[in-house]
């Protein structure tokens, strides 16, 4: 493994940062921002600055407007971009629309690529990913999928609900697993204004960075053609794999800059604040927390890459990048959670965006499974295969 970058890759990296630095971080205090994500025409005015300087949806292949990046590339760039929190939204790349892209990149005929994915990759439309359910529905456990598909002539009738669902309100199109009369999965295209799909409600939750929040989705009889079928039936399980592994890590490269966000705001913070005789950083129970952070943030660096660098030799790639979201998630956290502390009161506050950003990282633990559910399926293979395989 050789981590150094390419000078392409080095001089689009400081591309990406100074972008988020003269153009993102300005705009963070914009009253568009709400409790449901960002407004829409807040959206499209940061993805109009990110296409501007060539950066929307750098992971898309360039038929499709984008950089074609690799999955060790995009680790370096959307580390920078996850720098703003705004910076996902502005690029394009945050969750769902960035697994969604890659799906269908993947898995997509040509067809359904010109009319979904072209104007997704743009940045012109979003969308969203209908796999979640309520209780006793799938969740963390995929088998217990409740939504139906009805094959009906060329058609298939989709009944059931869907739950904290991504960018639900405002989505162009939607991908909705639903169990097959044989009960395996299948996976639908489905426009957002078909008759039959309803959105009951949002949901509020602790994170406000999502455009167009999370939601409750309910399909009554919603009818879609054959021809809407993504990739073939019955093989919904095998993409949703597709889609998580390399999402799961995604999200680290995302929040591993908002993390690095933090540490510099508290250790800004930590070298000019004077307290007790000398500055903060000067005590070492503040100087041990700031040290813990490096370390955190350096170990959480070489786990995606690591992963990343997986994924680029053609591998799957699914049990490093559950190791790499357990670990990086619950370490993010914890450099957050010590910016807090070393902040005081400003931790606690709307003074500085660290507050903010604790909020918003807390549901990282639960988002792509929780960090149990990983543990579980490694424990599982050592169960199998004994230790260290």
């Amino acid at each position: 493994m050789d981590f150094s970058l390419s000078p392409e890759l080095q001089e689009l990296r400081q591309r990406t940062k100074a972008f988020i630095r003269d153009k993102i971080i300005p705009l963070e205090g914009d009253s568009r921002q709400t409790h449901h994500g960002p407004t829409e025409e807040f959206r499209k005015e940061l993805v109009a600055l990110a296409a501007a300087e060539g950066l929307v949806a750098p992971h898309v292949g360039t038929e499709y407007g984008g950089l074609g990046l690799s999955h060790v590339g995009k680790a370096v760039v959307f580390e920078e971009a996850g720098y703003s929190l705004l910076g996902p939204v502005a690029m394009h790349i945050f969750a769902p629309d960035e697994g969604n892209m890659h799906l269908l990149e993947a898995v997509a005929s040509r067809e359904q690529k010109e009319r979904w994915l072209r104007p997704l990759a743009s940045g012109a439309t979003r969308s969203c990913f209908c796999m979640t359910e309520p209780a006793p529905g799938a969740g963390s456990d995929p088998a217990a999928l409740a939504t139906t598909a009805v094959k009906d002539g060329n058609h298939y009738v989709i009944n059931g609900t869907k739950w904290f669902i991504t960018g639900a309100t405002g989505a162009a199109f939607a991908i909705i697993m639903a169990k097959d009369e044989d009960g395996n999965a299948t996976m639908f295209l489905a426009d957002m204004d078909t008759p039959g799909i309803e959105i009951v409600r949002q949901m509020d939750s602790l994170d406000h960075a999502f455009a167009g929040g999370h939601g409750v989705v309910r399909f009554n009889n919603l009818r879609v053609p054959a021809a809407d079928i993504l990739g073939e039936p019955g093989k919904g399980f095998r993409y949703a794999q597709v889609r998580l592994a390399p999402a799961r890590l995604t999200h680290c490269m995302r929040w591993l800059g908002a993390a690095r966000r933090a540490h510099d705001i508290a250790t800004a913070y930590a070298l000019k604040r004077d307290v007790f005789g000398s500055k903060l950083i000067g005590h070492e129970g503040v100087g041990f927390m700031l040290a813990d952070n490096e370390m955190d943030i350096r170990m959480s660096r070489l786990s995606i890459l690591h992963t990343a660098w997986t994924l680029d030799q053609g591998a799957r790639g699914t049990v490093e990048s559950s190791m790499s979201k357990v670990f990086v998630s619950e370490a993010v956290w914890r450099v957050v959670d010590r910016c807090v502390q070393v902040l005081g009161g400003q931790g606690v506050t709307g003074e500085t965006l660290v507050s903010r950003i604790f909020n918003e990282m807390r549901g990282f633990r639960i988002y792509d499974g929780p960090s149990e559910v990983h543990r579980w399926s490694i424990a599982q293979r050592i169960a199998r295969n004994g230790a260290n395989w």
